[in-house]
């Protein structure tokens, strides 16, 4: 049988839980702190003539804001010519709960997806995992930070800013910082057991299993397998 915390009563256990709280309300004000730095980070412009293709065909860089002064990007990693079952699980996992952007397009910001691969290889993927929010291909893009990035290759989000027809990158994210779009990944830590991988500090006789494990099976993106096979 799998290992199970103590079992105590009520008054103990929402003395404990009393307790965690009280470090739980620290770690959100750091992360207040720390969002508020952000919002102070000085931006750099970009090419906001730069052209990706959609499916439309090719769209400016500039209307892939939507009018809107604001533009969150993921930018996916693209594994050429490996099919629907041989692209990123990492990405997969880090997009896969953003399936509308309602809220924000509400602050006035809009929300795509770039990837490094070709629009012909993109669109099939695209249908089958069920995306509905726009994605773009960035292939031959040559400024960095439209494209694949300055500061990693793709697997994270960037922040722009369109102030008239000139852009400008506020952000980027990488790493876990990218868990800020994984819902699942976050509801997973608020169990007993955790993501079960063995980076977590879990006690003795935890579930775990090699690291990033939670986002693939069978060598493919974990969502998959809720769909007919390609």
């Amino acid at each position: 049988m799998t290992a199970a915390p103590p079992i105590v009563d009520r008054e103990t256990w929402a003395r404990e839980r009393r307790d965690l709280l009280v470090r739980e309300k620290a770690h959100t004000r750091e992360g207040d702190a720390i969002a508020a730095a952000r919002r102070r980070l000085p931006m750099t412009e970009v090419d906001a003539s730069a052209t990706l293709v959609g499916g439309d065909g090719p769209v400016s860089f500039l209307d892939v804001f939507d009018g809107r002064d604001q533009l969150i990007a993921y930018k996916h990693m693209w594994h050429a010519g490996a099919g629907i079952e041989g692209q990123c699980e990492g990405c997969t996992a880090s997009i896969f709960d953003v399936h509308d952007a309602g809220y924000l397009n509400h602050r006035g910001v809009s929300f795509a997806v770039f990837c490094e691969g070709p629009w012909e290889e993109i669109a099939p993927f695209r249908a089958f995992m069920g995306y509905t929010l726009p994605w773009y291909s960035m292939l031959g893009v040559r400024d960095a930070a439209v494209g694949t990035g300055l500061i990693d290759e793709p697997g994270y989000f960037a922040c722009y800013l369109r102030r008239g027809d000139r852009v400008y990158l506020t952000n980027e994210t990488i790493g876990r910082g990218v868990e800020a779009a994984m819902t699942q990944a976050r509801l997973l830590d608020l169990t007993v057991y955790g993501r079960q991988e063995t980076w977590e500090d879990s006690p003795d006789g935890w579930p775990q299993h090699p690291t990033h494990t939670w986002w693939a099976k069978d060598g493919r993106p974990v969502p998959q397998w809720t769909r007919s096979c390609c």
